[in-house]
């Protein structure tokens, strides 16, 4: 007979890999990370994470120490747009999605402000 395995709810593996997120981009130093729950409210993720980097390197530091982060935790290869350029950078980590974005960038697309609850403060982390 087989060993059996954990019984782990999407909802637990989603939860496991939007705090590794939130991890590492604390440890990259990217900031104002905000946290939105799209779920319910979007087929494609449970978690959206924004953050900024303060220059196009920090940016693309951030997103390739949280590829790598990833990686190691036995996520796999996340999917990944905009690293070259480093403008924005977009990682679809399955039931996460994060993007990464210079302050100017980010304040011209205000992702956050479209997907956040009225009543939720904008730069709050969940």
């Amino acid at each position: 007979m087989a060993p059996s395995t954990p019984d782990i709810s999407d909802k637990e593996a989603a939860d496991r890999v939007h705090e590794l997120v939130i991890e590492s981009l604390e440890d990259s130093k990217a900031e104002d990370i905000v946290s939105i729950d799209i779920q319910g409210k979007s087929a494609m993720a449970d978690h959206m994470v924004v953050a900024s980097g303060r220059s196009h390197r920090h940016v693309a530091a951030v997103a390739d120490h949280l590829l790598r982060s990833l990686k190691e935790a036995g996520y796999g290869t996340a999917k990944v747009e905009g690293l070259s350029a480093a403008d924005w950078v977009l990682i679809d980590a399955g039931d996460v999605i994060i993007h990464v974005f210079r302050p100017e960038v980010r304040d011209f697309y205000s992702l956050e402000k479209m997907w956040q609850e009225p009543e939720t403060a904008p730069g709050t982390l969940h």
